[in-house]
């Protein structure tokens, strides 16, 4: 059986350019949606955030606009998150770090959360080194992405230099109208460390396979960033 470790965030924030906390977490599609899928699937899938803190989950990623006007999508959505157990009591995401062997995927949803601590994050940034190195699959959707930026090598170079991506789109974030008080974008980050960004349509769903990196665009890229995982792992149908 095929073991995914989902990585979430630990913040309930976004410190913007002025200093200000804009209130978000982890978007909800962009969570379940993976992992149900990889449960219908058979897969184990273990959640992990820093210091094994409780994520929380951005509340707009729960109203009706945010799913497309659909009321009952996010009533299922909300119900999902609350019928999981093991999102109260995620695993230490440093002891994680400290069994690669046991793992055979690393999938990272987005929400703005992820933008304030997995960039820096040695943990996460030990795993995905240790994981893609020895051959596994790295996977992230949407504002994801920024976690692979804490995946820097003994030298200062960074381990997805050179390899095909995507992830939230700047386009995106300025629809979005966060784009202004941003620190800065992952667009253009991901750009500066090296990345080979490749940017779909805004809000259309939009993956990027580059062998065992797997990335996706935005929420409603959510779907088809984790089949696309699943190929990778080789896991049948």
């Amino acid at each position: 059986m095929a073991r995914i470790v989902i990585v979430l965030s630990g913040s309930d924030h976004w410190t913007l350019k002025d200093g200000t906390r804009h209130p978000t977490g982890y978007w909800a599609e962009e969570f379940a949606v993976p992992h149900r899928t990889f449960r219908d699937r058979e897969v184990e899938v273990q959640i992990a955030t820093p210091g094994g803190v409780r994520p929380t989950v951005d509340p707009v990623s729960l109203t009706p606009e945010r799913n497309g006007g659909d009321a009952r999508r996010a009533e299922e959505l909300r119900r999902y998150i609350a019928d999981l157990p093991d999102l109260a009591h995620p695993a230490r995401l440093e002891d994680v770090s400290q069994r690669v062997g046991e793992i055979d995927a690393v999938f990272i949803p987005g929400g703005h959360a992820p933008m304030e601590d997995l960039p820096g994050s040695a943990p996460l940034g030990r795993l995905l080194t240790e994981l893609y190195d020895s051959g596994r699959v790295v996977a992230a959707v949407c504002h994801g992405p920024a976690g692979l930026l804490s995946a820097n090598r003994g030298d200062g170079s960074w381990l997805f230099a050179g390899k095909r991506l995507t992830g939230f789109t700047n386009e995106e974030e300025q629809q979005g109208g966060l784009a202004a008080q941003a620190p800065w974008l992952l667009e253009d980050r991901l750009r500066e460390r090296g990345g080979q960004f490749e940017a779909g349509p805004p809000w259309q769903p939009h993956v990027v396979v580059d062998g065992l990196l797997v990335t996706g665009q935005n929420p409603a890229s959510s779907h088809d960033t984790a089949a696309a995982t699943l190929t990778a792992l080789h896991v049948p149908a």
